[in-house]
């Protein structure tokens, strides 16, 4: 689209990309051999790229759909107690404290995108302390993946949703138990790194696992920090102490991660002719609202 040749009309779109569209649309109206033509891509495509994923090959460390997968040899099956992965940072552990901002450096889930970037969460518990509602912002496309066209998107300004949960006090400190695709399922707080001076928690490592009839069906890993940067040095560090938690089979290996992307932290507000337009047609009001609506819902 955006590299598209020509003149802009109304300053928005190459008008070549309008007529590419116009040829393309009316060659699918017209030939029947090529919608076929074009189904057959896409399915080939689909198939291409979800049969990689449960192959945990082409480079989809961070989709990896391969569940009872093979690590050094051996098959991991099933998910890990939380027992089996808590680290002795966890002693002492003061939910309280866990609230506020984090900004997730690096993460292993398949239902994150990958193209976003600047993600954060910010954790609050309920009045009660029996709940905790999770706002997860996120902006998207980064602009590496999307050099084009990553200022033109309706939420290059970030966006929000929201997770909810419950602290069930049965489980031990630590346990958060997280509502997600119809499923409730435990998120681990497997690790975190105090400030020696003031005792708060200044990095975290949570870990979410989800079984059916023995088999992983899902794995998620967040790496995630108070600071918006991280050094290599402290990025190295984390990585150790989630394989010292026995992490490394479920995705938390260096090649199994994605690292988030982040614009610098004194960078403006994106502001440009494609945010003036999604401005004039609602589109940050109905971002708003849906955020709303979610979070209303979830109490």
């Amino acid at each position: 689209l955006h590299g598209s040749p020509g003149p802009l009309v109304f300053d928005l779109v190459p008008a070549s990309f309008l007529m590419a569209n116009i040829l393309f649309v009316g060659a699918t109206a017209l030939s029947k051999d090529f919608r076929n033509a074009l189904n057959v891509a896409a399915l080939s495509a689909f198939l291409t790229y979800v049969g990689a994923g449960l192959d945990g090959q082409a480079g989809l460390g961070d989709f990896n759909l391969q569940m009872n997968d093979s690590y050094n040899g051996q098959i991991v099956k099933g998910c890990p107690a939380y027992e089996d992965v808590r680290q002795p940072s966890m002693d002492g552990f003061d939910l309280e404290k866990y609230q506020g901002k984090w900004y997730e450096q690096k993460f292993h889930d398949w239902t994150q995108f990958k193209e976003v970037y600047d993600t954060t969460l910010d954790i609050k518990l309920t009045s009660d302390k029996k709940g905790w509602v999770d706002d997860f912002g996120v902006a998207g496309p980064a602009p590496d993946s999307a050099k084009l066209s990553w200022d033109k998107s309706p939420v290059a300004n970030g966006a929000h949703y929201f997770m909810f949960g419950r602290v069930d006090e049965n489980d031990p400190p630590g346990i958060l138990r997280e509502k997600g695709f119809g499923v409730e399922f435990p998120n681990y707080i497997v690790d975190v790194k105090k400030d020696p001076q003031t005792g708060e928690y200044t990095e975290a490592i949570q870990f979410q696992c989800l079984e059916r009839g023995g088999v992983r069906v899902f794995e998620g890993i967040n790496f995630m920090s108070r600071n918006p940067i991280m050094t290599d040095e402290e990025m190295r560090a984390m990585h150790q102490r989630a394989k010292n938690a026995g992490m490394y089979p479920y995705g938390a290996s260096e090649d199994q991660m994605h690292t988030v992307a982040r614009r610098g932290v004194e960078d403006p507000k994106i502001d440009n002719n494609w945010q003036q337009m999604w401005h004039a047609i609602g589109v940050d009001k109905l971002l708003e609202l849906l955020a709303e609506s979610i979070e209303d819902g979830g109490r």
